[in-house]
């Protein structure tokens, strides 16, 4: 009984102190893999190198796959703050991760503009 109680100690505190990264924190998207633990972002076998405000408008969007973000919306997932009507900040760190991650920024595999309404993945 001793021997037991020992062992299901010892597999209790591996499992505690070795925790693999659960599948809620890598999110894959075709050739698109978001570590949120790291805070890393590969394409294609490719680390690439964003930006805090790149990396959060990124992972919400993947987070929510095929959900429209309208550009308030997001805003506030990412800012935490109210939307101010002229801020066109979205639609630049939207331009910057498309040249970061698409092959092609004019024809994005990833990140889609659903025109007149927002942003979705």
């Amino acid at each position: 009984m001793e021997v037991l109680a020992r062992v299901r100690a010892q597999l209790r505190r591996y499992k505690k102190f070795n925790n693999m990264p659960t599948c809620k924190n890598i999110i894959e998207i075709e050739d698109l893999i978001i570590n949120t633990d790291i805070h890393e972002v590969t394409v294609r076998g490719v680390k690439i190198k964003l930006t805090p405000k790149e990396f959060d408008i990124l992972e919400c969007l993947a987070r929510n796959k095929g959900i429209v973000f309208t550009i308030e919306k997001l805003y506030q997932n990412v800012w935490k703050e109210r939307f101010a009507v002229s801020d066109t900040s979205i639609a630049v760190h939207i331009t910057n991760l498309r040249q970061k991650i698409e092959i092609d920024s004019k024809n994005p595999q990833y990140i889609k503009t659903i025109w007149g309404v927002g942003y979705k993945i």
